[in-house]
């Protein structure tokens, strides 16, 4: 799949003996809400006695059929993740750790594979697989639905590059140290002085350590995770970029 849009409308219903196009989606929406089966775009038995469980689970007539009604039901977390929410005055910043912590509730991670799945499609623009590393996407996405709650253009140029953040955030008089660190901005982990490797967004800051949510992460805090945490980091091998 390549595209975010094919994965928020469903094109037609869906059954037993159906194959490829969004049978795949189906089961990975599946996976995601616990009924496990195969991710293969095949349609067969497993995929609907799952889908009856879910249908069942959800006060739903348990026909075995992807239906509209079913369908809004299994993408709902992604629904409810992309709600807007109203500025009532909050700066951007405020509005980024609004966003992020109304994701971090749904518990975006991956399904199917390193770097797949429908929340990873959302965050890189329709983009999956071993090469994506979302944790850049995610933050990103968070601002951008920042900006428009608030009217404001992009304080900084998006990217999937932590690199990418660093060298805008420097353009813009933004990058620094923990000083940088205010609610909303993105802290950047340092590699070298040339290079970050993975990044997130302050929730708030204290004088040795602030409290993120991240994309692409776990509970060891690797830049390659599978879901959206919340953690609290030192300030050590961190630098941030002022939103």
């Amino acid at each position: 799949m390549t595209t975010t849009m094919s994965d928020l409308q469903l094109l037609k219903d869906l059954r037993k003996g159906d194959k490829q196009g969004q049978v795949r989606l189906i089961q990975e929406w599946l996976c995601l809400h616990g009924e496990h089966v195969a991710v293969d775009g095949d349609f067969g038995a497993a995929t609907e006695v799952a889908l009856k469980d879910f249908q069942k689970n959800n006060g739903i007539a348990a026909t075995g059929v992807l239906d509209n009604a079913t369908f809004a039901r299994l993408i709902g977390p992604m629904t409810a993740a992309m709600l807007p929410i109203a500025a009532r005055g909050r700066s951007v910043g405020d509005m980024v750790v609004a966003y992020a912590q109304q994701h971090l509730a749904q518990h975006p991670r991956e399904i199917g594979g390193q770097n797949k799945g429908p929340w990873v499609r959302l965050y890189m623009n329709g983009n999956e697989g071993t090469p994506w590393a979302w944790c850049a996407g995610f933050a990103c996405f968070c601002l951008k639905q920042a900006c428009e709650s608030v009217g404001q253009a992009l304080p900084i140029a998006t990217s999937f590059s932590c690199d990418a953040l660093a060298a805008s955030g420097k353009s813009k008089g933004r990058f620094g140290n923990k000083s940088k660190a205010t609610a909303g901005s993105f802290f950047l982990v340092r590699s070298s002085p040339t290079d970050w490797v993975h990044t997130g967004i302050v929730v708030s800051a204290g004088a040795e350590t602030c409290r993120t949510i991240e994309g692409n992460t776990n509970d060891d805090g690797s830049r390659e995770g599978y879901e959206v945490c919340a953690r609290t980091r030192g300030y050590g091998s961190l630098d941030f970029v002022q939103i």
